[in-house]
């Protein structure tokens, strides 16, 4: 396309039936984004929303949001986990304010509407109207049921102590929604031990809410953008590698073992490459293999639309993207680690961390280009993206030079899309 057309199409011109050139139109669509959030959020898909060691007691919640929408996952008296729609379903008024609380029911402040942890309506006041002077005074109508005026109820699914919920009573199956290669690299990280909170990040950042899906989809820029992992050889184009999607090509999994730092001439020509860069704290790099690891020192999940499952060395993490509108979204990390970590373990896992979240050593750089990105897209909406590294082909790898797994997450968004 010509870099001096002013043509500014309404809808995304994509180049044929293939992915590898993605409009910029579909990063900067208020339209696309509105069908994005009802197609990928709110219909069809499994989003994360937390993790069980969040809400250990009866009681326990946390407020998080499934694309845009604020719900609340909560753990009951029985010790199951609701998840249900942070509205009151008296005049839509988004009740509870805390990120996390105790509670023994919720109460909307506006009228006092009241609501069970399962998300039923149990109490309104006035209900039977006011006697005054002999007489009954308004009240609801008398056909008026509290069973018809809870909650909305997500559907959930929990495994390994990992929350997921759904807006849609007919979505598949979490396992059918992974897929059996994919949910083979979640069971990997969740396992069956149990979870312990270590903290939070929170970031927002200016960009669109699929560059965060596709930057971790890119093996291509870590070995070239990002310093530490070049050079101290946490992820190289070099390591030893595969690239893994499930058969509707949605998620992902990008699977590295670390090699020799700084010592494969393959680097030696790339200027993130930084052979006498030395650390002040060695403690950074001190990595120490875990068994439930099966070789792998790095794998980095994306379960579309909504999570990036981090396992970056020792250093564990959920990565929930959190779309406001467009051209923004929120990026809230929580690290964790497991309850059988020893001190010293858990002391390694929070230094590490610190490669990562929004100032991370690493992450940092991501949010910068994605910003960046965004802002080149906004001023130029007839243009598009490359995504050819490795041919026009999507499919699984052995290597990481290819953006394979980025179109293949765009061969998923025009079928669901229908673009």
């Amino acid at each position: 396309m010509s870099e001096t057309s002013t043509v500014f199409p309404s809808t995304p011109q994509w180049e044929g039936d293939g992915t590898h050139r993605i409009p910029f139109l579909t990063y900067t669509s208020d339209a696309l984004y509105q069908r994005e959030l009802e197609r990928f959020f709110y219909k069809g898909h499994w989003c994360y929303v937390g993790l069980e060691a969040e809400v250990p007691n009866a009681g326990d919640f946390k407020r998080t949001v499934v694309g845009e929408r604020s719900v609340i996952m909560v753990r009951d008296a029985s010790g199951a986990i609701n998840v249900v729609e942070n509205v009151c379903a008296h005049r839509g008024m988004r009740f509870c304010r805390e990120r996390h609380g105790n509670r023994k029911d919720f109460v909307c402040p506006y009228h006092q509407w009241s609501y069970t942890l399962k998300g039923d309506l149990q109490g309104v006041p006035f209900r039977r109207g006011v006697k005054q002077d002999g007489q009954v005074h308004g009240g609801m109508p008398a056909d008026f049921k509290t069973s018809e005026h809870g909650l909305t109820k997500l559907q959930v699914a929990t495994r390994g102590g990992v929350v997921f919920a759904s807006f849609d009573p007919e979505v598949e199956s979490f396992e059918s929604y992974l897929g059996p290669a994919i949910l083979g690299y979640f069971d990997r990280l969740f396992n069956g031990r149990t979870l312990k909170i270590l903290g939070y990040n929170r970031q927002r950042i200016p960009g669109n809410w699929k560059l965060m899906q596709e930057n971790i989809k890119d093996p291509y820029h870590p070995g070239l953008l990002h310093t530490w992992f070049v050079t101290y050889g946490l992820w190289r184009a070099d390591n030893k590698s595969q690239l893994r999607m499930d058969s509707r090509f949605r998620h992902a999994a990008m699977i590295s073992t670390r090699g020799t730092a700084g010592q494969a001439g393959q680097v030696t020509q790339v200027s993130s490459f930084k052979a006498d860069m030395q650390l002040n704290d060695p403690s950074f790099l001190d990595i120490v293999p875990e068994p439930w690891w099966g070789g792998p020192t790095a794998v980095m999940t994306t379960i579309f639309p909504s999570v990036i499952l981090q396992q970056q060395v020792n250093s564990v993490s959920t990565r929930h993207i959190q779309p406001s509108g467009h051209g923004s979204f929120d990026f809230v990390w929580t690290h964790f680690g497991f309850e059988d970590d020893d001190e010293e373990m858990t002391q390694r896992r929070l230094r590490q961390a610190n490669l990562f979240g929004p100032a991370g050593f690493v992450s940092a750089d991501d949010g910068e280009v994605i910003e960046f990105s965004q802002q080149a897209f906004e001023s130029k909406p007839f243009h598009r993206t490359l995504a050819e590294l490795g041919g026009h082909a999507v499919e699984d790898t052995e290597h990481m030079v290819t953006e394979t797994l980025i179109r293949g997450m765009y061969r998923y968004w025009r079928d669901v899309m229908e673009a």
